[in-house]
């Protein structure tokens, strides 16, 4: 066969109609799961793509869902994608990701573009966005979800967790165990929100209990990593010893710096507590074991997942969900 591949080549050599070939390949559970199998293993031997876009403009749905992630590299976030796609396995439903690289900026752009393709809802990382993308959205009928952030002033659904419980938890673990000079390592102000909110959680927590002022120790631009984590301790070199912990923005972070703790020969926990966020597999595996927060993150995108359930059925009621967190007791406190 010469030339391209159309849905009537198909139909022909399974001996179906368009019509139901049309239907297998959309997944359609009307067609049985046998000729769906059938159609699509001819449909890859003959290299014939399916185009939505004669349904698209059909039904006005393109059957996609949009999400977008601050990064691809952080395991946690990659964590509740996979719980969104798993809890949408069966449904037909596909995700297009965008990743912000933490700028609310690239947020806009992102979101622009996807709005351009009639998402069925889009799901944003974070709670604070620009005005502008903010207008965007209102402006749509499009549902929007925001996720991780409880935003105080929600699009619409909420599925998250609050940063100033998971924060205080950390905090009350420290003072408890008689730490009270802390130090907070985290992205530089401006460029990660989600990690302001943890520094500025931990400075409530500490003054609510009579702690001393929680020093800020800049790692740098987000997204902040074990590297940065490592060069704040060694910037900081013995004058790390005049703190009692350090509370980290995150676990790879709480990594980095319990590594170079050690290559300046202070002791964890002995000399200096050491605390990280999110529990990754990192905080695990690390020995001594870190202290650490789960945020429950595969738990998130199973959540998101059914709340697109309700919206796809017809429940337009905004949902708000707090999935909570849990202290990890490591070794490091």
């Amino acid at each position: 066969m010469t030339g391209r591949v159309t849905m009537r080549d198909v139909a022909r050599v399974v001996g179906k109609s368009p019509m139901t070939v049309s239907r297998a390949l959309r997944g359609d559970t009307t067609v049985s799961a046998k000729t769906r199998a059938l159609v699509r293993e001819c449909a890859d031997e003959m290299g014939y793509v399916y185009d939505s876009t004669a349904q698209v403009f059909r039904t006005q749905k393109s059957g996609f869902v949009a999400v977008t992630v601050p990064s691809i590299n952080n395991a946690n976030f990659a964590e509740t994608f996979r719980g969104l796609s798993d809890g949408l396995e069966g449904t037909g439903m596909q995700l297009l990701l965008g990743s912000t690289n933490y700028s609310v900026d690239k947020e806009l752009e992102i979101v622009r573009q996807m709005l351009a393709r009639n998402p069925e809802a889009i799901v944003l990382t974070g709670g604070y966005h620009l005005p502008q993308t903010r207008g965007l959205l209102e402006k749509t009928q499009i549902p929007v979800i925001e996720i991780w952030d409880l935003a105080t002033d929600p699009l619409g659904h909420v599925v998250g967790f609050s940063n100033a419980e998971a924060m205080s938890k950390i905090v009350n673990e420290l003072a408890q165990n008689g730490r009270r000079k802390l130090a907070f390592i985290g992205a530089s102000a401006g460029s990660d929100m989600r990690g302001s909110a943890r520094r500025d959680s931990v400075i409530a927590a500490a003054h609510a209990l009579g702690l001393p002022e929680v020093r800020f120790i800049d790692a740098g631009a987000a997204p902040v990593s074990m590297r940065h984590g490592a060069q704040a301790v060694k910037d900081l070199g013995q004058a790390v010893n005049g703190f009692d912990a350090l509370v980290c923005v995150s676990d790879p972070v709480a990594f980095g710096a319990l590594n170079e703790c050690r290559r300046l020969g202070i002791s964890v926990p002995q000399d200096i507590a050491i605390t990280g966020f999110g529990n990754f597999d990192v905080a695990t595996v690390s020995s001594p074991r870190i202290t650490t927060v789960n945020v429950h993150a595969n738990e998130i995108g199973r959540k998101v997942a059914g709340v697109l359930a309700d919206i796809f059925a017809g429940q337009a009621d905004a949902q708000r969900i707090d999935v909570g967190s849990t202290l990890v007791r490591g070794e490091t406190v």
